[in-house]
C-alpha cells in the first residue's frame, strides 16, 4: 500500500512541475513605450471609450484630451462595419449573414512623423439567420460587434505595446 502512495505523490509532483514549467502565464498589464497618447476619437464612441478604458488601465500611460500635449498621437483613419450576405437556403431566403469590423489607424509623434504606419484590423464573424427570431438575432448582431470590438481593442493595445520610439540624439 505504501508503494501506491509513493507512486501517486511521486506523480502529482511531475504533473506539478511540468505545468509550471510550460511558460503559461496570465496576460498581464501592457507596457507601452510612452508616456502620454492622444485618441483621435470621441469619447461617445463605443470604440473609443473602450480603448481609452483600456489605456488608463494600464498605469503607466496618460490619455490626454489634447493633441498638442501628447507625446503620441492615435489617428483613426477609417472604422466600418458590415454585414453582407453569406449564404441562401432553397427558397432564396437568407440563412446566414457575414459581418465585418475594419479598423484602419495609425500612430504619430509630437513631430509629425509616422511611428506605426496606418494598420487596418478587420474581424469577421458569421451570423446565422431564421425570419422567426429576428428579434434575437438582432440581439446576437449586437453581441458579436460588441465581442469583435472588445477584440479590436486587444489588437490595438498588442500593436501599441511593440511601436520602436525614437530616441532624440544629442
Amino acid at each position: 500500500m505504501s508503494m501506491n502512495r509513493y507512486v501517486k505523490f511521486f506523480s502529482c509532483v511531475v504533473i506539478a512541475v511540468t505545468l509550471s514549467a510550460c511558460g503559461f502565464a496570465l496576460r498581464g498589464a501592457v507596457n507601452l513605450p510612452f508616456q502620454s497618447i492622444y485618441v483621435g476619437l470621441p469619447d461617445s464612441s463605443a470604440l473609443g471609450g473602450e480603448l481609452k478604458r483600456h489605456l488608463r488601465a494600464n498605469g503607466k500611460t496618460e490619455v490626454t484630451s489634447q493633441a498638442t500635449t501628447a507625446e503620441v498621437v492615435l489617428d483613426v483613419l477609417g472604422e466600418t462595419r458590415e454585414k453582407t450576405i453569406l449564404s441562401l437556403n432553397s427558397q432564396g431566403r437568407v440563412r446566414e449573414f457575414n459581418l465585418t469590423y475594419n479598423l484602419k489607424f495609425r500612430l504619430r509623434d509630437k513631430a509629425g512623423r509616422e511611428v506605426l504606419a496606418p494598420t487596418t484590423i478587420s474581424l469577421k464573424r458569421n451570423l446565422s439567420f431564421k425570419e422567426n427570431e429576428v428579434l434575437a438575432k438582432e440581439a446576437e448582431e449586437t453581441l458579436l460587434y460588441r465581442d469583435m470590438q472588445s477584440e479590436l481593442v486587444q489588437q490595438i493595445m498588442r500593436r501599441l505595446a511593440v511601436v520602436k520610439m525614437d530616441t532624440p540624439s544629442t
